[in-house]
């Protein structure tokens, strides 16, 4: 008998530090970085209340992933991950865009992207045609 299945719930609470929200975040102001990002653009861009925002933005400053001076900037390791998140994002609406043509709905890139794992994610890469994006 194979012992190595779990829940879900398993899974989820078995991941890294950030969680899924986090990433979201992170993955906003890493697309916005060129921009000048306060809380209250940051929740407009995440359609989010600017409360939830705020709690946010000190979790990721906590964890040395941002700065929060004038305008919400990504340190060095918070500019790392939201590259990586960025990217997976990319790959995942690129091939499901392929896959799925008009029926394509960004919806579920922004549910797979929190689930897939580097390898998974290396491996679609290598088969899209259309990557990298021009």
């Amino acid at each position: 008998m194979n012992n190595d299945f779990y829940t879900l719930t398993t899974y989820i609470h078995n991941k890294n530090l950030i969680t899924y929200p986090m990433e979201d975040y992170l993955e906003m102001i890493y697309r916005k970085q060129d921009e000048s990002l306060t809380i209250t653009s940051l929740s407009k861009h995440l359609n989010i209340k600017k409360s939830s925002c705020s709690k946010m933005i000190s979790k990721l400053k906590y964890l040395n992933l941002i700065n929060n001076n004038n305008s919400i900037t990504l340190t060095k390791k918070g500019l790392e991950i939201g590259k990586y998140l960025y990217h997976r994002h990319e790959i995942l609406e690129i091939f499901l865009k392929e896959l799925n043509k008009e029926n394509f709905k960004l919806e579920q890139v922004e549910k797979l992207e929190h689930f897939i794992d580097e390898i998974t994610l290396v491996n679609i890469e290598k088969r899209l045609k259309n990557y990298p994006p021009k």
